[in-house]
């Protein structure tokens, strides 16, 4: 398990834009299971939506991504890399998240080739589907 500041020691996302509060379980380069905790708090409902707060679909892709990055990044000794997204495929939404809802975010990494990663991510709430993408990414150097 992953604690927040555990996580922020692999991907160098931080508030408001961390999208993962904990890492449940992680088999490092393979697959990982991760939560975030929906506040009424977090800074998009403002514009998204004021009268009716839902979460952005794109921030739980995001979410997938930064999942994905902590499985493949986790017990790197050189933490000079970042993931940059190079592709979003066979994305669907399939509930609305919401304030209070708990999403659980699943990856699998499907392959890593150089710095390339192919990964399958699914989005649920209280077990019922929310999202599911396959997303890719380029590791990179920070500059």
């Amino acid at each position: 398990m992953l604690e927040n500041k555990d996580i922020r020691e692999v991907i160098p996302h931080r508030y408001p834009f961390l999208m993962i509060d904990r890492v449940l379980e992680i088999d490092d380069n393979k697959k990982a299971v991760g939560i975030k905790n929906i506040s009424a708090n977090e800074p998009y409902f403002q514009g998204h939506f004021p009268d009716n707060p839902i979460v952005p679909g794109v921030l739980i892709v995001e979410a997938m991504a930064q999942l994905g990055g902590i499985t493949v990044m986790h017990g790197k000794k050189n933490n000079d890399m970042i993931g940059l997204f190079t592709g979003i495929n066979k994305c669907k939404f399939k509930r609305v998240v919401k304030p209070g809802d708990q999403l659980k975010i699943e990856v699998e990494i499907l392959s890593s080739k150089l710095n390339l990663v192919k990964a399958k991510g699914i989005a649920t709430v209280d077990g019922e589907l929310a999202a599911e993408a396959e997303i890719s990414f380029m590791l990179v150097e920070k500059n």
